[in-house]
């Protein structure tokens, strides 16, 4: 049903001269020359039953496009695929459903247009509801979702409905923390269950925990297939760089009404380091600007620690300590101190943030990387994964009984 819905649409696109290739010209400054884009070139790859894939990559990578292709929206203009299995997929909120139809009709038509029995989706049915918290909604046309009632509804399907292989973009990020804990795990369960996952996000910690290999992908080519946390390594280290910065970071959101213009990391004396000895007293240094509406509000300022590798370790929230920091002049400075920072021997990466209630001001995703050096104590290389990534203080004790 579907792949004749699309061929038809093809058919219909291809009268009226509309482009529905995988790459386009596109006009320079309005003028007639144009040139060649390749959302995609030269990749190929092959994913076997049971993996979780995550893929990565910066933004314009060819992310999108290759789980589009996947799922049969976009034909390659060269090459091929070859899938064998039913597939799921949520690539964007609302993905499949009719806005007049209500909850419970969506689910059975994206059911049936991923080739289930009626019977299938009814046995489904309360345990799709349940996940998505959806019971005194479910008869609401869909029209009158948020879009984060559309991603737990949508995404409560296309898991619930037993695909062979399941695709999710980033979408999970419109969900609130809960959901996309509960989403993670859905999508662990999966594979565990000898199904396929193929995952992109911008949350190396969540790529991390749930896949077990990665692609990463940058202008349209694979850089790296395999190992997941090679892959974010490699990912880390080419897309900053030695040192990374606001420009570089691996992820700008948030709507701008406040946004980051410096970070830094200062010692005990305040002087500006990028390395210090385990165990110092660092500061993280920050400051923002305020658009006019944001001049006069109270906020919430975030800085968290990951490792190379994109496990999360460590996160600051002014607002988890009641401090209010209001933003009395269009410019603001924030300094957070960890005393005795705990960690081994390695490199590691400073992610900010700033709230407004509800509201995501801006996000810097891994701005600021330093790097622990080892001091007269440490007389091993750690590594990460070897002897774990905190330098905890300790002590033994001997008693002789």
């Amino acid at each position: 049903m579907r792949d004749t819905l699309s061929a038809k649409i093809r058919q219909f696109g291809s009268r009226l001269s509309l482009p529905f290739k995988g790459s386009s010209n596109i006009p320079i400054d309005g003028a007639d020359e144009t040139r060649e884009f390749w959302a995609l070139k030269n990749l190929s790859l092959e994913v076997q039953q049971g993996e979780r894939i995550g893929i990565i990559g910066p933004n314009g990578a060819g992310k999108s496009t290759i789980l589009k292709i996947l799922s049969r929206i976009t034909d390659p203009t060269k090459g091929r695929i070859q899938i064998k299995g039913r597939v799921a997929s949520l690539l964007e909120v609302g993905t499949g459903f009719h806005p007049e139809l209500t909850g419970r009709e969506n689910i059975f038509l994206n059911g049936a247009i991923l080739g289930m029995k009626r019977a299938e989706i009814r046995k489904k049915f309360d345990d799709i509801v349940d996940f998505a918290e959806m019971g005194e909604f479910i008869d609401t046309p869909v029209k009158r979702y948020s879009s984060g009632m559309y991603v737990r509804l949508a995404f409560s399907v296309a898991a619930h409905l037993e695909p062979e292989i399941l695709i999710v973009d980033e979408v999970l990020a419109v969900g609130d923390a809960q959901f996309q804990k509960r989403c993670l795990g859905k999508m662990e369960d999966v594979g565990r269950s000898g199904r396929t996952v193929l995952f992109v996000s911008h949350n190396m910690s969540a790529i991390s925990n749930l896949c077990s290999k990665g692609l990463y992908l940058q202008k349209g080519k694979a850089i790296f297939f395999g190992d997941v946390k090679s892959a974010i390594s490699a990912y880390f280290e080419n897309s900053m760089g030695d040192k990374p910065s606001l420009d570089s970071c691996l992820g700008r959101a948030g709507s701008g009404g406040m946004k980051y213009t410096e970070i830094w990391i200062e010692n005990r004396m305040g002087q500006e380091v990028e390395k210090f000895s385990a165990g110092e007293t660092i500061s993280i240094v920050a400051e923002a600007e305020a658009e006019q509406y944001y001049q006069n509000n109270r906020i919430a300022v975030g800085f968290a620690i990951d490792t190379a590798s994109g496990n999360r370790l460590f996160t600051a929230v002014s607002s988890w300590k009641g401090q209010e920091i209001r933003t009395d002049g269009k410019r603001i400075r924030v300094k957070c101190k960890i005393e005795s920072v705990p960690l081994v021997p390695g490199k590691y990466y400073i992610s900010a943030s700033l709230i407004d209630g509800g509201e995501t001001l801006d996000v810097a995703a891994c701005c600021l990387s330093f790097e622990v050096t080892e001091d007269e104590m440490f007389h091993l290389r750690f590594t990460d994964g070897d002897f774990g990534i905190l330098n905890l203080p300790y002590q033994f004790e001997v008693s002789h009984v």
